[in-house]
């Protein structure tokens, strides 16, 4: 994408620079060789841009130098050639000063370096770096130059982000065929120690479809509810706080006597009689007046001494606690980021291309501390939020009467979605923590355990499909013995990350892993909210890295995919080995087999299957298939592939159409439109089922 010159700028902190500093942003691109990018101590310029080394020691406060031209010394980087110079000094430009760049010195440096192998090899292979794309063979050296697992996730974000800026930088290193060629490289190549790893599951989409429905079905339950579960709280609350005094008291309770709990059997019933507090019967009947009652048993496990006033308590919990989960799903957030969020979390930002984008705001201190962290998001979130929200200033009442949390008043106007308790009828509150003692979840499998209402063990039994889907993203899967098929599916809260990712670009709008059409939810718009490199919010890096790693996986499986029986071209078998043949060499069958292991070949999934066109196609196959499918009455387009697993979704797309068809004005161009779309549907199954 073009990026304005008034997009740029210095990122990294620093009180010697400000916005209005000529080295503050290029003066046009590319920069001019006498360009002053750093001063002295004296605020005398100290590095120009053509420089072949440029030193920001004063502004670091040590040594600190980016050696372009290296090869001085023994102990120097590899030395460089002045072409291959120029190509570096426009990477480091972009990746110093180029939208969303590094925050710390050290991250310019490492990015820096990092780079800087890849344009030492291409030095040494004779190859210009920034026509590196051309030759795989050089490509597939690049895994020999990062042995460490991290540093191959950040040189794919690194690569990814110098991609995007294509139009505005004009060169770059690789496009997404080279990335692709690059991470299957990674994945054939383990890093020393990896294969020792269990690498982290990705969930087969039904089950993870179905965690995320009964989440929601929790979060719906508890809101179509809410203000009388309010109603009722209050009155708890209420009930103690006559009983005990005040609501200071009950919270603390200094005096732990069971005939001052309006809601617990009276050992004195004489107390009642002389007034000196209120019982009012077991508490599922006062659930029962507030119409709450069938509520709070259908989502809690009766305890084997029956209900009581702590089974409200334990649902206002589990729904914090599903409202967190729930937004960890979309959001690919750490489950104690996740935990750290506040009621104002959620914020809605403006874009003139996607509309409104919903954003979650947040801390994060793993890898990079920030304290307004950014992470987009899918719409379907803010019901998590209101939920959760709902609770914590409902709670907040009792929280703020207890003098030992220490509440100021910026935590009561917007307080934390997930935090401890301090009902009057929980364990003693006395020994409460203050409340900027941040709780963290627990794991996924406590939550089910604690609530095993919430999920059947049985729908979480894994089949062999499905573990053969999730082994496809997890090859060592099942190594420690915790999947197999019939067993149930040990859910964590890291998967829920991985599994994003993956998500995000594995599926078809209409595919069965389809986030936007089983969930209904707009995550298309996520997806390319990452891609489209914004710079005005500075979302959570780490999350981008965890997506375009996740992103150039998926494709490398894709492109194994295409030379499996699954896939078939609507104009015959012939055209399929030529289709992809064509795109690699003039070799026979066995190279379009090679070849698609190796991820040599361009493919981009499409509602009906995939498209091996190199470059842009301006017919899409998201919006309409009518043109890949012949639909509109010439013959299927030559680069189409037909997935053989899409023919049930397409049936259930050619019904949908087939109805609209019903309703459409005669002659109208939407009719056309339609007519050809489910002529193109009706092409592609015949093509399937034959």
């Amino acid at each position: 994408m073009t990026i304005s010159l008034m997009e740029m700028g210095f990122q990294i902190a620093s009180p010697s620079i400000t916005p209005n500093q000529s080295f503050y942003r290029p003066i046009h691109w590319p920069p001019p060789a006498d360009w002053v990018v750093s001063l002295d101590a004296q605020d005398h310029p100290l590095s120009r841009w053509g420089d072949s080394v440029l030193d920001f020691s004063a502004w670091v406060g040590k040594t600190f130098k980016l050696d372009f031209a290296g090869g001085r010394h023994n102990r120097s980087a590899p030395k460089l050639g002045p072409e291959n110079q120029y190509v570096m000094r426009l990477l480091t430009t972009w990746l110093i000063w180029g939208p969303r760049g590094p925050k710390s010195w050290n991250s310019s440096r490492n990015s820096f370096y990092l780079i800087r192998r890849i344009v030492s090899l291409c030095e040494n292979e004779g190859v210009l770096a920034s026509e590196l794309e051309r030759f795989p063979k050089v490509i597939d050296k690049i895994h020999k130059l990062f042995q460490a697992k991290k540093e191959r996730e950040t040189i794919l974000l690194i690569l990814d982000r110098l991609r995007r800026g294509i139009e505005t930088l004009g060169i770059c290193l690789l496009n997404e065929e080279g990335l692709r060629i690059l991470s299957k490289s990674f994945s054939a190549n383990p890093c020393a120690g990896d294969e020792e790893t269990v690498q982290t599951a990705y969930i087969p989409p039904r089950i993870w479809t179905y965690q995320n429905l009964r989440l929601r079905a929790c979060l719906d339950d508890f809101l179509m509810h809410s203000e009388k579960v309010e109603e009722c709280y209050h009155f708890c609350v209420d009930a103690y706080a006559y009983n005990f005094g005040s609501l200071e008291a009950a919270v603390v309770r200094t005096t732990p006597s069971d005939s001052y709990r309006p809601f617990a059997k009276q050992k004195d019933p004489s107390a009642v009689k002389r007034g000196e507090n209120k019982y009012y019967g077991p508490f599922m009947d006062t659930a029962q007046k507030f119409c709450i009652a069938e509520l709070i048993k259908r989502w809690i496990k009766r305890p084997k001494a029956g209900f009581d006033i702590r089974s409200l308590g334990s649902y206002l919990t589990l729904v914090q606690m599903v409202a967190i989960t729930y937004i960890a799903n979309f959001t690919l957030q750490r489950i104690e980021e996740a935990s750290g969020l506040r009621s104002d979390c959620l914020i809605w930002d403006e874009d003139p291309t996607l509309g409104n984008i919903p954003i979650i705001r947040g801390e994060t201190t793993k890898t990079d501390p920030d304290s307004d962290a950014r992470w987009p998001t899918s719409p379907s979130v803010e019901v998590a939020v209101n939920a959760a929200s709902f609770v914590a200033k409902m709670r907040m009442r009792c929280i703020a009467a207890n003098p030992h949390s220490d509440c100021s008043e910026y935590d009561k106007a917007n307080p934390l979605l997930f935090h401890y308790s301090c009902d009057p009828w929980g364990s003693s509150s006395r020994g409460f923590k203050p409340y900027v003692t941040q709780p963290m979840l627990s794991t996924y499998q406590n939550l089910l355990k604690r609530f095993p209402l919430l999920l059947d063990e049985d729908v979480l039994r894994i089949t062999e499909d499905e573990l053969a889907t999730a082994r496809m993203f997890t090859p060592n899967l099942d190594k420690d013995g915790k999947f197999k098929a019939g067993s149930v599916w040990v859910l964590a809260y890291h998967q829920l990350r991985r599994t994003g990712g993956v998500n995000m670009f594995a599926s078809g709008l209409l595919s069965d892993t389809s986030i936007q059409v089983i969930m209904k939810h707009l995550t298309l718009h996520q997806t390319r909210y990452y891609g489209k490199n914004h710079s005005r919010l500075r979302f959570n890096e780490e999350v981008e890295g965890l997506t375009t790693t996740a992103k150039y996986d998926v494709m490398a499986k894709q492109i194994e995919a295409i030379v499996s029986e699954r896939y078939v071209s609507p104009l015959g078998a012939e055209r399929k080995q030529e289709v992809v043949v064509n795109l690699v060499s003039d070799k026979d069958f066995k190279a379009l087999v090679k070849a698609g292991k190796k991820g040599e070949i361009s493919f981009r999934e499409t509602r009906l299957g995939g498209c091996t066109k190199r470059g842009h196609c301006d017919y899409g196959g998201i919006e309409s298939i009518s043109r890949c499918a012949g639909g509109d009455g010439a013959k299927p387009c030559r680069d189409a592939v037909y997935d053989r697993e899409k023919a049930s979704s397409a049936e259930r797309h050619l019904k949908s159409v087939e109805h609209r068809l019903e309703v459409a004005q005669p002659e109208s161009p939407r009719k056309k439109a339609l007519e050809a779309e489910a002529q193109g549907l009706r092409n592609y199954l015949n093509v399937v089922r034959n």
